[in-house]
């Protein structure tokens, strides 16, 4: 298998698929002839609209240039090709007619250079596959030292066919050896590869025109910013269904990774969450369906087709094949029954921190993973419908009669939702004000506001966010920040601050034919002290060492996302809050030598190494070595922070075997609650440097 990252495939991929749902639409898989593959009418009436709509409403104003269609076929052979293992550099010269026309053909809905290049691509596929399966007849030498390039996104394409013909020998022999390390018997291994090479071309040649006019749309829309996507007729469909049925599914949002498809994140309540057993960073590399159904293997295919298979009726069963994050070795399966997702998981939670180590003080938190709003049982009528401001006002009343110290808002892993849910939770902090200025295309600013004067909590509060926490979580932390209102802990935070909108391209068209839809960014969130969300994300006040590898991640990762940028601040009156010096120190000092933290540090190193990895050894005994070495190394930290937490050892055995460990021993382990107990400690550092200063005023 392979481990790399297209960020180009990955922001495409990220614009159609969301969420795992229900039953849904599956194309059309049928085999189209080279000769049938051309642009229609519509596409190219299509694409005219598409240029026009993205140059009068799009939020950043680039020119439809020479320079632009440089970028557009850069990022169309990108996405077709993100590992740079079918095309060859002397293709890529064979294009080179393409560079300075591709934005003349746009406006002129001109598609031919496109499906021109899709033709050659489509040859080179078929031609490195059947390569491979001629590999596949002979026998592999793992006693040869030498190593394989699995991930190519940043390197020069190979000269020519030879080169490819080396690259293709060692990739067949790196796919052999996965195969070796995982068990399989030498015929396994060659009937699962010769079903993978078929899989690659036959999928390939199910490309329709749709499909080729899409993947060249994105590529354009895609060389303005990451979040502005067309979706075709059928996309469309698919994509209505999944809003549809949002709440049923496994509950993982998977993107794509060069040829392999990778949880992106597990939804509260969702089976893939509460099976305890897929974690973000995860890769998916087979799907069977039932309990007894032959597991398909996944790896090289497309994501939409992956996300065919693991879709289904509730109550259905469907079996992943999953590599674990950090893990590049043998898969182990996860078995789920597909049902809708508890709402009541996805709800705000608290619960208090005490302790011997808390000096007395209790420390509420709120945990809140997403911000979601009833607007159903809203507009039907629903005096008690649900939404996160609602839930979090009764539990705070909760924690108030319960007497706590101070109160942790964790927002991690929390995407966003609702952002009237972000303006109104900011009112129970702040009481009536301004909590976020949306700034549009023609520069006009609104400010949302929050129209109730009374705070329901007024009392120390700290904000937990990391790298994941994005959109309504950084409007909520931000607004915090600027009034001074609280501390913000954890890692920066995922610096996605602009506002997209669905636009049917139908609407500028009279007639019958449906041209799909176009994913535009239209606006953009500033704080109310006049600074952006997007890119830098929310700086934490105390930023944690687990934010070591942040820095890549988010907005940040896009080398054309939307930059920060600031306007003029809204008129509001900061709370205040004495500063976090001292409390940075504490802090400092107390994790040096946590043994939690210590353990999250040695953890996060082994998976940057992992992910900074490019090349991969092909000596067996060297792989193999590798990765017993890496299991222990895992085992170790993980067995000497269980001792700190009084537990017993874990054996390899125990932690390879099939069924996870019991939850009620995960618990105990408590991984998941070390950033917040320390978030906690460093709130009743707040409280008491606090009561101190009052009590020498009063003195």
């Amino acid at each position: 298998m392979t481990f790399g990252f297209s960020r180009t495939r990955a922001a495409i991929a990220a614009l159609l698929v969301g969420l795992l749902v229900g039953s849904a639409a599956v194309g059309d898989l049928r085999e189209v002839s080279a000769g049938d593959l051309k642009p229609t009418k519509s596409q190219r009436q299509a694409t005219v609209i598409l240029t026009k709509v993205v140059d009068k409403f799009h939020y950043r104003r680039v020119p439809l240039d020479d320079a632009m269609s440089e970028k557009i076929l850069k990022r169309y052979l990108e996405s077709l090709d993100p590992n740079r293992s079918f095309l060859s550099q002397k293709d890529v010269d064979g294009f080179a007619a393409y560079r300075h026309k591709l934005d003349d053909a746009l406006r002129a809905g001109d598609l031919d250079p496109a499906f021109k290049i899709f033709q050659v691509f489509r040859q080179r596929v078929d031609e490195r596959t059947a390569y491979a399966l001629q590999l596949l007849k002979g026998k592999f030498d793992f006693t040869v030292n030498e190593r394989y390039e699995f991930d190519r996104e940043k390197s020069d394409w190979v000269r020519d066919r030879a080169a490819l013909d080396d690259l293709w020998r060692k990739r067949v022999k790196n796919d052999a050896l996965s195969l070796r390390l995982a068990g399989k018997s030498d015929d396994e291994i060659r009937d699962t590869l010769r079903k993978r090479y078929e899989g690659v071309a036959r999928r390939t040649r199910q490309f329709t025109g749709e499909d080729v006019f899409q993947t060249f749309a994105n590529a354009y829309t895609v060389s303005i910013e990451p979040h502005t996507g067309y979706m075709s007729p059928r996309t469309s469909e698919n994509f209505d269904i999944s809003m549809r049925l949002s709440l049923e599914g496994i509950g993982a949002v998977l993107r794509s990774e060069n040829e392999n498809t990778v949880v992106q994140r597990t939804v509260p309540g969702g089976p893939a969450a509460l099976s305890g057993q897929v974690h973000a960073g995860d890769t998916i590399v087979g799907v069977g369906q039932g309990d007894t159904g032959e597991v398909q293997d996944v790896v090289g295919w497309r994501l939409q087709d992956v996300v065919d298979q693991i879709r289904g009726p509730k109550g259905s069963t469907v079996r992943l094949q999953v590599v674990p994050k950090g893990m590049p070795g043998p898969p182990r399966e996860v078995v789920l029954e597909r049902n809708a997702i508890n709402l009541e998981d996805q709800a705000a939670k608290s619960s208090i921190v005490e302790g011997r180590d808390m000096g007395g003080m209790r420390i509420g938190v709120i945990r809140i993973p997403g911000f979601y709003r009833d607007f159903r049982g809203q507009a039907d009528g629903d005096k008690e419908f649900r939404s996160t401001t609602r839930d979090v006002k009764k539990l705070l009343a909760e924690l108030k009669r319960k007497g706590v110290d101070g109160v942790v808002i964790d927002l991690r892993h929390n995407g966003g939702g609702s952002l009237s849910e972000a303006t109104e939770l900011t009112g129970l902090f702040i009481g009536k004000g301004p909590v976020v200025q949306i700034k549009d295309t023609s520069g006009r600013v609104e400010v949302e506001e929050d129209a109730e004067a009374r705070e329901v909590y007024s009392g120390p509060l700290a904000v937990l966010v990391d790298r994941d926490s994005a959109s309504a979580s950084e409007i909520f932390a931000g607004a915090i920040q600027d009034y001074r209102r609280g501390i913000i802990l954890g890692e920066p935070t995922f610096g996605k601050g602009t506002v997209q909108t669905l636009i049917d391209l139908n609407r500028f068209v009279d007639g019958d034919e449906d041209y799909g839809r176009l994913r535009l960014t239209m606006a953009q969130f500033f704080r109310v002290s006049g600074g952006s969300t997007q890119h830098r994300g929310v700086v934490p006040d105390i930023v944690f060492p687990t934010a070591s590898s942040a820095d890549d991640h988010g907005e940040r990762a896009f080398d054309n996302a939307l930059p920060w940028a600031s306007i003029a601040p809204a008129k509001f009156r900061p709370v205040g809050q004495n500063g976090v010096s001292g409390l940075v120190e504490q802090h400092q000092e107390r994790t040096a030598h946590d043994p939690g933290f210590v353990y999250l540090h040695e953890r996060e190193t082994e998976l940057e190494a992992v992910r900074q990895q490019r090349t991969v050894s092909l000596l067996e005994s060297e792989r193999r070595k590798e990765y017993d070495q890496r299991k222990k190394r895992q085992l170790d930290a993980r067995n000497a922070f269980r001792k700190t937490r009084g537990l017993a050892p874990l054996t390899q055995a125990q932690v390879d075997a099939e069924e996870e460990p019991d939850p009620d021993e995960e618990d105990a382990e408590g991984v998941s609650r070390i950033l917040v107990e320390e978030s906690a400690r460093i709130l009743g550092d707040y409280v008491r440097t606090n009561q101190s200063v009052r009590a020498a005023q009063l003195y």
